[in-house]
């Protein structure tokens, strides 16, 4: 986890794929450290980025796909889920660091079905 850690500023926030927002790289592990011991301990992640957008020197604005592949730790089993990932960049001491970002889960807006991208 502090290899996850060192990527957010101290005072990052954080929105994951149900919603739930937290404050401060403390309470982003959190968040995310039972998760990654328990049910996504066998999961991978597959990122793509889409675009990078400077707004200064100092800040960025970033988008990515996600694939989520969960093994067989998972509840549901082996599946995977596809989210879209925002993040607000900023510089500090000539390194880059998350500022912020929010995960949105791709489903169908009028089934709940979750919806995987064709790559």
């Amino acid at each position: 986890m502090q290899a996850f850690a060192a990527l957010f500023d101290k005072e990052a926030t954080f929105v994951n794929r149900f919603g739930h927002y937290v404050k401060g790289v403390d309470e982003i592990i959190a968040m995310h450290q039972p998760i990654h011991e328990t049910i996504y301990r066998d999961s991978t992640l597959e990122n793509e980025l889409i675009d990078l957008i400077p707004m200064s020197e100092d800040i960025c604005i970033s988008h990515f796909w996600s694939r989520l592949t969960a093994g067989v730790a998972h509840p549901q089993g082996p599946h995977q889920i596809d989210t879209l990932i925002l993040t607000v960049l900023t510089k500090k001491n000539h390194s880059w660091y998350i500022q912020a970002l929010e995960n949105v889960t791709l489903t169908n807006p009028r089934t709940g079905e979750t919806i995987l991208r064709n790559i």
